[in-house]
């Protein structure tokens, strides 16, 4: 038989991340000692008091039909968390669930794109930031991120034309992968950009509970003007390692909500009960543990960080987020033969910065995933392979 597979299918190429993995995989085989800081999937143990919510709510048989909309009690969870956490208010009908922040990026386009609508991404930018609306057909046009501003967006860099068509914009900090946190006047400005194009604006907000300095980050919704030109995306799998449950919230402007969930009322009959359950004990539960996990991640970005530069290898301090956006040694051009030799020759598996646009080149992703100690030793490795002096 023929099968023809759509044209959008035909497009998607294998991700960075199935490709490294095998590659990871080869090595294992080969008895190398392979330390992966390719995946940001945290190491940290789920709090025990939301495991022991998941475990209570799976004895019960009930909990096993379709949930059909998300629970009261977890809406109210999450508004209540935001008020206190962000000081932004919100009704119960400004909330919805997801599974997870990918899946709500993969299918907001089919609330706000018709084929051929503009929208606009971060380059670099996390790759479902593009890809969800482009599988629904819209033409994805992204603005640049430089390390001269901090890898935060000019907003006279997006061509007037392109601004004019733009139906909705993509924002995200502290940000991945590029690390920066944005500052109060990002924000406004941002706003101030879409009211004055119409553009709907969605800002991903996982992680503002891992931010470096002493600082707490902020919600998007808590500026003036946020709700009136978009949502957030807030998530639960990095703050209190959550990642196999899938659960995230958008949050903020009521039209946009009320849309989504009717169209996910289409493909999707509600979050595992369970699931429900766990993100309420979450959100209602104790947070020492955010904040501790917070203070780990920034041992570990200034051990990494500096250690790698102790060796020749110059990256600056990470600023939040659970990665660090480490420039290539000097002696190479391109960061995926970086990747390659690196992974040969010290056995660590990192990410090329090609791999969240075009204008990652030069430099590599680094995730968060071991412990002070280990990433002594992946330092090391580095250092005996011999090769930044290649």
């Amino acid at each position: 038989m023929d099968i023809r597979f759509s044209e959008r299918a035909l497009g998607i190429e294998e991700g960075i991340f199935s490709v490294l993995n095998t590659k990871k995989e080869e090595l294992i085989k080969a008895g190398r000692t392979v330390y992966n800081f390719s995946v940001g999937t945290p190491d940290f143990k789920t709090p025990d008091h939301i495991m022991k919510a998941m475990q209570e709510a799976c004895k019960d048989p009930e909990n096993y039909k379709y949930a059909l909309a998300d629970r009261p009690e977890m809406l109210e969870a999450m508004r209540d968390f935001y008020q206190t956490r962000f000081g932004v208010e919100l009704m119960t009908d400004q909330i919805m669930s997801m599974y997870g922040s990918q899946e709500g990026m993969a299918h907001i386009g089919l609330v706000l794109c018709d084929p051929g609508d503009v929208m606009l991404v971060p380059n670099p930018g996390y790759p479902v930031f593009g890809m969800g609306p482009q599988l629904m057909g819209a033409k994805v046009e992204t603005y640049p991120l430089y390390k001269e501003n901090n890898f935060i967006p000019d907003f006279n860099d997006i061509p007037e034309e392109t601004a004019r068509k733009a139906k909705f914009m993509i924002i995200s900090y502290p940000a991945n992968p590029v690390c920066s946190v944005a500052d109060d006047d990002f924000y406004e400005r941002a706003i101030a950009f879409a009211k004055k194009y119409d553009v709907v604006l969605l800002h991903d907000n996982a992680y503002s509970d891992i931010v470096f300095g002493g600082k707490k980050g902020k919600s998007f919704l808590s500026y003036p003007g946020a709700m009136e030109v978009g949502i957030e995306f807030y998530s639960l799998s990095k703050s209190y390692n959550m990642t196999g449950m899938r659960i995230s919230f958008a949050l903020g402007n009521r039209e946009i909500i009320n849309m989504f969930k009717k169209v996910r009322s289409q493909i999707d009959y509600g979050i595992f009960l369970p699931i429900q359950k766990a993100a309420v004990a979450a959100l209602t539960g104790p947070q020492e543990s955010v904040w501790e996990q917070c203070a780990e991640y920034e041992r570990r970005n200034y051990a990494l960080c500096r250690g790698l530069t102790k060796i020749g290898w110059e990256v600056p301090d990470g600023q939040g987020t659970m990665f660090v956006w480490a420039p290539i040694p000097k002696n190479y051009q391109s960061s995926e033969k970086f990747v390659i030799d690196l992974m040969e020759k010290a056995g660590m598996i990192v990410t090329p910065g090609t791999a969240f646009g075009n204008l990652g080149e030069g430099y590599v992703r680094i995730a968060l995933v071991y412990p002070v100690e280990m990433i002594e030793k992946a330092i090391k490795a580095v250092a005996d392979s011999g090769i930044l002096k290649d």
